[in-house]
């Protein structure tokens, strides 16, 4: 495996920073400029805003660059911690998450969607940042990564399916399957052949220090555009309502506290070394933010609840995951994993 060097650019280091700044600036826009963000979304195909669907489409195409199918053949060779990874993704993950959804969010269908919609959806990229800030066995991060982007394609629809069908919620499971194929299917694609051709024509250090860094970048613009036109489109029922936010982002802040305390305790009780434990406990705690947000939009629009909610759990990604790597290093350098 090839090990890439990878440090916090300036978007990444604050992010959370520029996710603040660019919802003051939607709610700016919405109560001065508002004719923009309608302008720019009535820009439609079939229902399908044209800008924010090639906005969420740079999202997620280089977070799919990561996938390394040569990686997944390694899997035999230490499968404890990819499993119990795989399990806290795709089992107590979801269901803790949809569990605090019902109890804080009791009738507001959309917020409990949004938190099951990031509850349900494994990291991909952002990992490998802090794995490698951690000290954590990347080739582990690589594999694991790489497993999610595979398994996120079939068990994303099912599992958002069986925990929004517990309370008889309704959405549209068709739209649904079509945005994981869109949003994750087609940019996987493209992003196994364009990282082949690019590599073979340039090379994999071109590819990995010239190439990602600035597709990285576009995406990150995509990304902070699309969180304006969100919160310019919203910005009336925000300012009128803005306990909703904050009713988000409890159950997903002691979501996140729980899911951290049992990734940690199990990671010590079958006896994980730091640098598996650690990676173990990061992709099994985060979230896949942007396919929330892009199927999100996709479900319920631009100007909805549920848009808005999965933003928050951008918000608190930064901060949270940092927080995390410097907590998984007090307490390895305390011994908790007996080391």
């Amino acid at each position: 495996m090839v090990e890439e060097s990878r440090r916090l650019s300036i978007f990444e280091r604050y992010l959370a920073g520029w996710v603040a700044l660019c919802m003051l600036l939607g709610l700016f826009l919405s109560q001065y400029f508002p004719a923009i963000s309608v302008g720019i979304d009535s820009l439609q195909i079939s229902g399908i805003s044209v800008p924010i669907g090639i906005c969420l489409f740079l999202m997620m195409y280089p977070a799919l660059l990561n996938m390394q199918f040569e990686e997944l053949r390694k899997l035999a060779h230490n499968p404890k911690p990819i499993v119990l990874t795989m399990i806290s993704n795709w089992v107590w993950a979801p269901l803790v998450t949809a569990f605090l959804a019902y109890i804080f969010l009791a009738n507001n269908d959309q917020l409990i969607v949004s938190l099951i919609l990031l509850g349900s959806s494994p990291c991909t990229a952002m990992v490998l940042v802090w794995g490698t800030l951690a000290g954590g066995n990347q080739e582990q991060n690589v594999v694991n990564t790489s497993l999610n982007t595979l398994t996120i394609m079939f068990l994303y629809t099912p599992i958002v399916s069986l925990l929004t069908g517990i309370q008889d919620i309704q959405i549209n499971r068709v739209t649904l399957l079509v945005s994981v194929f869109v949003f994750i299917g087609i940019p996987l694609v493209l992003g196994f052949f364009s990282k082949k051709y690019i590599t073979s024509r340039k090379g994999t250090n071109w590819f990995n220090g010239v190439y990602k860094p600035t597709i990285g970048k576009i995406a990150m613009l995509a990304l902070l555009t699309t969180l304006v036109l969100l919160f310019s489109l919203n910005g009336d029922v925000l300012i009128q309502h803005p306990e909703e936010m904050i009713l988000v982002t409890v159950p997903l802040l002691l979501g996140f506290a729980i899911i951290v305390g049992l990734n940690l305790c199990i990671t010590r009780l079958i006896g994980l070394r730091y640098k598996e434990a650690i990676i173990t406990i990061i992709i099994g705690s985060s979230s896949h933010f942007e396919i929330a947000i892009a199927t999100a939009i996709s479900l319920y629009g631009l100007g909805s609840q549920a848009a808005l909610g999965t933003t928050m759990g951008l918000f608190w990604e930064v901060p949270i995951m940092l927080g995390l790597v410097y907590l998984g290093k007090k307490l390895n350098n305390r011994g908790f994993w007996g080391e």
